[in-house]
């Protein structure tokens, strides 16, 4: 299943969101991520609390979801706090996961927004895998 992440800036909660599925979860997901207002950059301290957790940073860049195709998406996991973003409208199945932006805080706090994370990415790969199961 094509998975994209969305928070605000693509900055923290979505790469992460990203990096998780794709080490975690990457039998079931094909995980993409952006954001309603791209910062243009990924933060050394999401980099780091990935990196310090087992998760690659390569590849992850903070993009706009001006350059994502509806058509190249099955489910949108939004991070973003908006749950009725307009941006979203052009996405048939998005899923709201409330989560708090670590941007500008603390080691701790992004290592608690990371672990959230991590178990909801977790949780919606068990669901995606229990789904084929039933299919096959």
């Amino acid at each position: 299943m094509r998975v994209l992440f969305v928070c605000i800036g693509n900055a923290c909660r979505s790469p992460m969101g990203e990096a998780i599925a794709r080490k975690d979860a990457g039998d079931v997901i094909e995980a993409s991520s952006a954001g309603l207002y791209p910062m243009g950059m990924i933060p050394e301290m999401t980099q780091t609390t990935l990196e310090r957790n087992g998760y690659s940073a390569d590849g992850l860049r903070s993009k706009g979801l001006r350059e994502i195709a509806a058509e190249d998406v099955d489910q949108v996991v939004n991070l973003s706090g908006y749950e009725r973003a307009q941006a979203l409208e052009k996405f048939v199945h998005v899923e709201n996961w409330e989560v708090s932006d670590p941007y500008g805080a603390d080691e701790a706090t992004y290592q608690r927004i990371l672990e959230e994370i991590r178990g909801r990415v977790k949780e919606l790969a068990q669901r995606l895998r229990a789904e084929q199961r039933a299919v096959s």
